[in-house]
């Protein structure tokens, strides 16, 4: 794959660390978890390998302004704001709805990293996107060069942290003499499901990718996956996948943000078993999608892609419920 400008941000690689304990809870094939919680960089998990690339693409344009946009509890939002502080950029963020009060972590973590936060006045996630043009527009008329990042940081070129990433976990994997996966993870706004797919495509790795739709209804995702995974690989001057290899599940539950208690059990069983905390919004629907996979059988080994999300699972008041793990 072809080298790609990169700011460096990302403590890589990261851990890739056996789960017997919870192997043993569910009684499954043998599952390793990619821990890319623990990236080592503010608390962005995989918003730091998307950054990297992106903010290496703000700079070689010439930008002087990160702008992008999501919830007050964004993860991205908080990542970036940390990395405009590295790139020396200034940094613009546009949220959905009015600013909640008390404000969530991510949203306190946003502007300590000095980030300017505007609210759209509308519960509607998407109204983020034509606030974001807006805002773009406001401040090229006010002789400023914004780099406009949409939600998640999902385009071709964030993606391609992942694709990355596909090939550093190809080699963790190799020293543990296991080939293939079954590759579980979480599917927000697509990106870093199309990053591995299109790394597994690239590299010709025999790996089936699960995406956990945790926000869009799994078709669509599925759409996304595909088309961000084919605009990865024609960046990376790779083959693009083939689209019978992109399975995406229904993990949403009764919605975007709002717990399951599918969700519930996974967190409880993953911080019970191993000490990995697991938010609500994401990861922990994700593990429920590779529990339900492992309970229908499926024979593995699977690894489980760690995405971050400490902030939501710090600013939860009952995280495992209200008694606590047993």
């Amino acid at each position: 794959m072809k080298d790609l400008p990169r700011v460096p941000l990302a403590a890589l690689p990261t851990p890739l660390q056996r789960a017997r304990r919870l192997e043993a809870a569910i009684d499954a094939p043998p599952i390793w978890i990619k821990r890319d919680d623990l990236v080592g960089f503010a608390l962005a998990g995989n918003k730091a390998r998307k950054l990297e690339l992106l903010v290496a693409d703000a700079l070689e344009h010439g930008c002087d302004v990160l702008l992008t946009g999501g919830g007050p509890g964004s993860n991205h939002c908080q990542a970036t704001a940390a990395a405009a502080r590295v790139a020396n950029l200034e940094c613009r963020l546009v949220m959905y709805g009015i600013e909640p009060v008390p404000p969530p972590a991510n949203l306190r973590l946003s502007r300590a990293f000095g980030a300017r936060v505007s609210f759209t006045d509308d519960p509607d996630r998407a109204s983020v996107d034509a606030a974001l043009e807006a805002a773009a527009q406001e401040l090229r008329a006010a002789g400023r060069a914004p780099y406009t990042i949409p939600r998640g940081g999902a385009t071709p070129l964030g993606a391609a942290g992942y694709a990355l990433a596909a090939e550093e976990l190809a080699g963790q994997l190799a020293k543990e003499e296991v080939e293939a996966v079954t590759v579980v993870v979480a599917n927000g706004s697509s990106g870093t499901q199309a990053g591995l797919v299109a790394g597994a495509a690239a590299l010709a790795l025999p790996w089936q990718v699960i995406g956990a739709a945790t926000s869009r209804d799994p078709q669509e995702s599925r759409r996304r996956v595909l088309e961000l995974a084919a605009g990865c690989a024609d960046l990376l001057g790779a083959t693009g996948p083939e689209p019978e290899g992109v399975r995406v599940l229904d993990a949403r539950g009764a919605g975007y943000a709002r717990r399951s208690p599918a969700a519930r059990e996974a967190a409880e069983l993953a911080a019970g078993t191993e000490g990995l905390l697991l938010d609500h919004v994401f990861t922990a629907k994700a593990m429920a999608t590779l529990i339900e996979v492992v309970r229908q059988g499926a024979e593995g080994p699977f690894v489980f892609i760690h995405t971050g999300g400490l902030p939501a699972v710090l600013d939860d008041p009952a995280p495992f419920g209200e008694e606590g793990i047993g």
